[in-house]
């Protein structure tokens, strides 16, 4: 499994010093020039308006459908689903993480047994959520949730844990620093980076799974609403959740990646993307 590094190689440097322009112009001209690419693909035929309309028409079904109680209402069961099942996921994977990387003999008892559930996608789950806890119970979401983004926060955690400098730790335990110190003033510092990492992916992936829900007939979330204006052949208003899902992601994704500049601070990859 490949990890999504939480530092930068030597000698990169980040991409707006090497334009000249900051991320954020970069960015939002792509999302003007994608917008652009999906209005003009139907309105000069590449694609049939009846099954992909115009960027435009389907910003104007999201306006009109936000304009409704039961839009804003499937939005508040989406989020309130994703913030418990994220919130479980990582105390339970951030717990579990420190623990079994700090005891070697819990590493190989459960490797294979991680290895053996960690790849279960959670949609394999909707059976047994529904078989469990219902169609209209938030719990079948939360079960959804949290067995997605568990993993992602067990395996960064697993592996921040193995990190600690060998070093390092034999120092520590040469001072004869308790099990607290060495967690708090070793483990800890190593592992958070990793952590961190987890709780990005384990974002995404969490916000994925509670709209897929709805989807699949779980909760009346976002999902049920794209549902919703699929069985009335209502396709700008289809795209037009799709669209706002989207926008959700990202500020998932930024509000995401604000804690961790926050919480990494002191972090070497965070001083490079600063510039400190």
């Amino acid at each position: 499994m490949s990890i999504d590094a939480p530092t930068r190689r030597a000698g990169t440097m980040p991409a707006r010093r090497q334009s000249g322009l900051p991320d954020w112009s970069l960015g939002l001209f792509g999302l003007v020039a994608f917008a652009g690419v999906l209005e003009l693909l139907p309105r000069t035929g590449v694609i049939s308006e009846r099954y992909f309309p115009p960027f435009s028409a389907m910003v104007g079904a999201l306006v009109e459908a936000m304009g409704t109680d039961t839009f804003w209402s499937a939005t508040g069961e989406t989020l309130q689903a994703w913030g418990i099942g994220l919130a479980i996921a990582l105390v339970a994977g951030v717990g579990l993480g420190l623990l079994i990387g700090s005891v070697p003999i819990l590493q190989r008892l459960t490797a294979s047994t991680v290895e053996f559930l960690r790849p279960v996608p959670s949609v394999a789950l909707i059976p047994l959520a529904v078989l469990v806890f219902g169609i209209t119970n938030i719990r079948s979401t939360l079960l959804l949730i949290v067995y997605a983004a568990f993993w992602q926060v067990l395996i960064q955690a697993i592996y921040g844990v193995q990190d600690v400098d060998p070093v390092a730790r034999e120092t520590a335990r040469s001072y004869q620093l308790g099990r607290w110190a060495r967690l708090r003033h070793l483990v800890w510092p190593t592992a958070l980076p990793y952590v961190m990492t987890g709780v990005r992916l384990g974002a995404a992936v969490a916000l994925i799974l509670a709209v897929t829900a709805g989807i699949v007939g779980i909760g009346q979330g976002l999902g049920w609403l794209i549902v919703r204006a699929q069985s009335g052949n209502d396709v700008p208003t289809i795209y037009g959740i799709v669209l706002f899902t989207g926008l959700l992601g990202v500020v998932v994704n930024l509000l995401a990646r604000a804690l961790e500049r926050r919480a990494l601070a002191w972090h070497s990859s965070v001083r490079a993307d600063l510039g400190g």
